[in-house]
């Protein structure tokens, strides 16, 4: 079992001083490569995953929320649990948490894209709305963790157990809010209905089984691209002396993010509108699982209590623009400045204000 152990230690130094032997010009081609990849992979998820939700009859949102969610954060997973594995817990959790507010900014670009009225408006759906206050209890749980004393289960925090549980009830609440909804919202001239969509019969039919397949084929691209993504913004952190905090919430965090990116613009000009939020939302809360995997990989004990203010930052900030989507949701104004919803422009002013802050003082 000691040499097993010193085998996997010698394989962890070459594999570190690999990477640190790179020039920095090299690193920086990996990490822009392995960037453009989750980016071409994100482009043709949309139109599979839409397909998928028709033909599976579960719903934009609700598919959205796991498919697409889970499908574009795969890379981001990966990101998180190599720096975990490699004790950095900084950046492992900055990575998982950053990427929320990213992603969300990312609806107020899609909402840019949709001139009709705003986005929020037009995509109203419960799903979505309670999806959303479930992602606002998995990124308080974070809270509780550093907040109590230090206590771990085989190296595990407690709440690393319950965020997986939060988050199942999370889709099966979802599911029930769907078919069996309490209440519903109004339907105005702008609303889009979440409505199968026609396929084109020009167009050779592709099976169910080959969209599956498909679509899993895009996941490992993603999931490879992820791992090159992590390996060389460490070997950079080591190299520049930057903050693990600020790499994982703007640089790992942001690559990762651009499925997201993609997908959502992709779904808005499709019309899929309840798909484009739901993949965003359902995609920031599949994002809270990368805590529970990093924590299981992080072994020098609990990775929340390992980690600062400065990556709680983070955490908060995704709080906070949840609150302002969600107050969207609700709300649904029509229009607002520049055709776009006010709240669209507050989570943008919000998150540009915490980057300046966080640059100036990480």
């Amino acid at each position: 079992m000691i040499a097993s152990a010193a085998g996997g230690v010698r394989a962890v130094e070459e594999k570190c001083s690999m990477w640190n032997a790179m020039p920095t010009a090299a690193l920086a081609a990996i990490f822009v490569v392995s960037g453009l990849m989750i980016f071409v992979s994100g482009l043709r998820l949309t139109g599979i995953v839409d397909k998928i939700a028709d033909r599976t009859g579960l719903g934009e949102a609700l598919v959205g929320a796991v498919l697409l969610g889970a499908a574009t954060s795969l890379s981001g997973t990966v990101v998180s649990v190599t720096a975990a594995v490699e004790g950095r817990a900084s950046l492992a959790f900055s990575n998982s948490v950053g990427g929320i507010a990213a992603q969300t900014v990312f609806l107020a670009v899609a909402d840019m894209f949709y001139r009709k009225t705003n986005l929020e408006h037009a995509a109203a759906d419960l799903a979505n709305v309670f999806q959303g206050l479930v992602l606002v209890v998995l990124l308080a749980l974070p809270f509780v963790a550093f907040t109590t004393p230090e206590f771990a289960v085989f190296g595990v925090h407690p709440v690393s157990f319950a965020i997986p549980v939060v988050y199942l009830f999370g889709l099966s609440g979802s599911r029930r809010v769907r078919a069996e909804p309490m209440w519903e919202p109004v339907e105005t001239d702008e609303t889009r209905t979440d409505t199968p969509d026609e396929e084109d019969l020009r167009a050779p039919k592709v099976s169910t089984p080959r969209l599956f397949a498909t679509f899993g084929v895009l996941m490992a691209f993603m999931g490879i691209a992820g791992w090159a993504v992590a390996e060389s913004a460490l070997a950079f952190i080591d190299r520049a002396g930057v903050s693990e905090s600020l790499v994982g919430a703007l640089a790992t965090a942001v690559v990762t993010s651009l499925p997201e990116l993609v997908t959502t613009v992709g779904a808005v000009q499709r019309g899929a509108l309840q798909l484009a939020v739901g993949g965003i939302i359902g995609g920031n809360t599949f994002d809270t699982l990368f805590l529970t995997l990093a924590d299981v990989f992080y072994r020098p004990g609990s990775l929340y209590h390992a980690i600062g203010p400065g990556d709680l930052f983070w955490a908060a900030l995704g709080i906070l623009m949840t609150g302002i989507l969600l107050g969207g949701l609700i709300l649904r104004q029509k229009r607002g400045p520049a055709r776009i919803g006010g709240e669209s422009m507050a989570m943008v002013l919000v998150y540009v204000i915490a980057v300046v802050i966080q640059a100036f003082t990480a």
